[in-house]
Order: structure tokens, then C-alpha cells, then sequence
């Protein structure tokens, strides 16, 4: 069965969790069946049955677009280029609004099955109006004509399946849930004191680590928030990489500026760095939080615990699926608006017992270290990556394709 994913994020040009969704599951997929990646990068590669192309448009053909609509126009641009390259495949399956274009015409124009992921959605997400102004407008048209008509619309959590049922006109029986997964011989505890000494961190004291992209979606705002309630000694590691604006970067920035004032122990990263040294981050963190406001699943969550590290997360959407409240961490129940955005209805007290919880774990070696081991046994027997390219395979097949 040969297999087309469009994508794009794809290594080593990843920035969030749907392009370490598509490079394993592509990985796992090809043992099983040849694979080709069409992505938004400057790539042409085989190993062995899986391979991948990318088309990169730099935006030249663009002159006199306002800025904010050049990525969704660059979208479309990129996936009228996949299907003008011929497609010769039996199903294709798009990851993220982006590629979704691209897998709309593959299905009119080559007559094959349409897949999607849905790693977030746009009607969830109205902060990005600020990013892409009424290329917003675009993005949600897309996404909506496109799990409309897909044959299979894949939810990664049990509430991103019902997000997708209550916004959208899709049969029940065609939005199968299949989660995220991990690698766990990659991702699994290691001791490198260099990386802490790289960055400052002080190996003698528990830290508390962020990893994520500087958007409203991941909530760094309340762990800032929290900080000045946190035990004296424990340290903070934010690795914050992209912005969704320059705004909300300074923002954040000024934020963490005025705690260091006033607080030592805040180590601020500002990019998203290599994935070994997110490993070692991970691995010798006392405690990982996950404080977004809206994640569908939240993959990182997965990494942490792999690396035998308790997690304290926002008690929302997929997090409250992978994360189990008291024995691999804490969940914090976000009491999130009725209204758009779902910004919490009491953000002070959102952060004050985001604290409290961290303060608990830093406090408690022995706590920290048996929910860090339960958490590395429930990712070992519930996420593989293998089953789960297996079930994905199986799903292609039902199709038809």
C-alpha cells in the first residue's frame, strides 16, 4: 500500500508536536509499507521505503502581501505544488490546517481516500487572529471543508474527538481516537551534568522545567505567574521557543526580565533546542509543567514522563488523558471560560495551586521519584508508536485505498 503524508514540519525543521507526530509516525509506517513525505522544506531523501520531498516557497512570488496573510497564502501555494508534482499513492493523510489543501485536491483530483489528524483546531484557537489577521478566516475554512469531506478525521484524545463532533459536520463512526506517541529508547532518563552546566542550572537544587513555543495555547503566562510563590530554592528552566507574535514575545520576555529582578534561579532559554538536550533537561528536572490553556494532547507531556519526570499540567483536554492525577503527577483544574478564548475564569488561582503542586513534588524526593517511575511504566504500555502505525495502517486499508 503506498502512502502519501502531507506535512508542514519535518526534520530537522520541527517546532511543535505534529511534526514529531509525522517524522515517527512516517518512520514506523515505512517498515510496514512504502511512505512518501511531501513537506514544506527543502528536502529530497529516501531511506530505505520511506521517502521525502519538500517544496519550499520563500514568498518571492508574493511582493505586495500584507505579512500576516504570506503563511496562509504560502499554504496554499505549497499545496498546489504537491499535487502539480503527479501523486501516485493510495491514500493520503494530512497533519495540521497547513498541509490540508494540499490533501483536499489529491482527493478531488486523484480520486484517493483522505485522512486527517487533527492536532489542534482552529474554531479553539482564536488568539491566532493576532498572528495571521483574516488569514484566520482562511485557515478555518480549510480546516472545516476539509474534515467535512475527509474519509477518516483522526482525534488524538477522547476530547479532541468530541470538540470535532460538536463543531463540525462529521460522522461519528469515521473520527477514530489514536494518540500520540513516544519513542522510549530514545526518550528515557539519562545524567548529563554538562547541559546543566551549559545553561547555569545549579545541580544541587530541583528545578522546575517549561518547554514549549511562546504562545497564549501553552499558558507560559500562568507558570510565570506562579513563579513568585515557589519555594526560594527551586530553580525554573524556561525553554521557550517561537513566538506567535513580537508583541506577545516582549510581553513574556519583560516578564521574566522583572522575576529575575527579584528572584534568582529563572533560566530563560529562548529557542527550542536539540532533542538530546531536551532529554538531559527532562531527565534531571524535578518536575515538568505543562500549563497550557488548550492542548489536544500534549506530546511533551509523553517525552517527560518517558524520562521518568512527574508532571504537573492544566487539567485540560488531552493532558488529563495522559497524565493520571496523583499517581504520574498532578492535574490542575484550569476552570477555563465558557467564553472565547477559554482564558481561566480565575487565572491567580490557576497559578497559586500550579505552585502548590510544584512545591509539593520539589519538596518530596521520594514522591517525585515513584510518580516519575509510574509515569515511564504508563507511557511504556499504552503510547508505542509501533501499534499505533499499526492501527494507523489498518485504517488506511478500511478505506479502501
Amino acid at each position: 500500500m503506498r502512502v502519501m503524508l502531507m506535512t508542514n514540519e519535518y526534520p530537522p525543521n520541527i517546532y511543535g508536536g505534529a511534526g514529531v507526530h509525522v517524522e515517527y509516525l512516517s518512520r514506523e509506517l515505512a517498515k510496514l509499507t512504502p511512505v512518501e513525505v511531501r513537506s514544506f522544506q527543502e528536502q529530497d531523501f529516501t531511506p530505505g521505503q520511506l521517502r521525502v520531498l519538500g517544496t519550499k516557497f520563500d514568498g518571492s512570488g508574493f511582493a505586495g502581501c500584507p505579512k500576516e496573510l504570506l503563511s496562509p497564502l504560502k499554504a496554499l501555494a505549497t499545496g498546489l505544488a504537491f499535487n502539480g508534482q503527479g501523486i501516485n499513492a493510495d491514500v493520503v493523510h494530512c497533519h495540521t490546517w497547513y498541509a490540508q489543501f494540499g490533501g483536499i485536491l489529491a482527493k478531488i483530483l486523484y480520486g484517493i481516500p483522505l485522512v486527517i489528524t487533527v492536532h489542534s483546531l482552529e474554531p479553539l484557537r482564536p488568539w491566532k487572529r493576532e498572528q495571521i489577521g483574516r488569514g484566520y478566516d482562511l485557515s478555518s475554512w480549510i480546516e472545516k471543508t476539509a474534515l467535512e469531506m475527509a474519509d477518516a478525521v483522526i482525534a488524538v484524545s477522547k476530547s479532541t474527538r468530541e470538540d470535532i463532533l460538536r463543531l463540525f459536520n462529521v460522522d461519528p463512526e469515521r473520527v477514530p481516537v489514536l494518540p500520540n506517541g513516544i519513542d522510549t529508547d530514545e526518550y528515557q532518563k539519562v545524567e548529563n551534568r554538562a547541559v546543566l552546566d551549559q545553561y547555569g542550572i545549579d545541580p544541587a537544587k530541583p528545578y522546575v522545567l517549561f518547554v514549549g513555543r511562546m504562545t497564549r495555547q501553552k499558558g507560559l503566562y500562568y507558570l510565570l505567574q506562579a513563579i513568585p510563590q515557589l519555594d526560594a530554592n527551586i530553580q525554573v528552566v524556561l525553554c521557550a521557543g517561537e513566538s506567535d507574535t513580537p508583541e506577545l514575545q516582549r510581553e513574556l520576555e519583560a516578564m521574566v526580565a522583572g522575576l529575575k529582578s527579584h528572584r534568582p534561579g529563572i533560566i530563560w532559554i529562548p529557542e527550542m533546542v536539540k532533542r538530546q538536550t531536551t532529554i538531559a533537561l527532562y531527565s534531571q528536572a524535578a518536575v515538568f509543567c505543562c500549563p497550557s490553556i488548550y492542548e489536544p494532547f500534549g506530546i511533551i507531556n509523553l517525552e517527560a514522563m518517558a524520562c521518568n519526570t512527574p508532571v504537573v499540567g492544566s487539567k485540560v483536554g488531552g493532558i488529563a488523558e495522559v497524565v493520571v492525577d496523583g499517581e504520574t503527577g498532578f492535574l490542575i483544574d484550569a476552570k477555563l471560560s465558557d467564553k472565547m478564548p477559554h482564558d481561566p475564569t480565575d487565572p491567580d488561582g490557576f497559578a497559586a495551586a500550579m505552585a502548590e503542586a510544584i512545591n509539593r513534588l520539589a519538596r518530596n524526593p521520594a514522591l517525585r521519584d515513584a510518580m516519575g517511575a509510574k509515569g515511564r511504566e504508563r507511557v511504556l504500555q499504552n503510547y508505542s508508536w509501533t501499534s499505533i502505525a499499526h492501527q494507523t495502517l489498518a485504517l488506511y486499508k478500511s478505506l479502501g485505498g
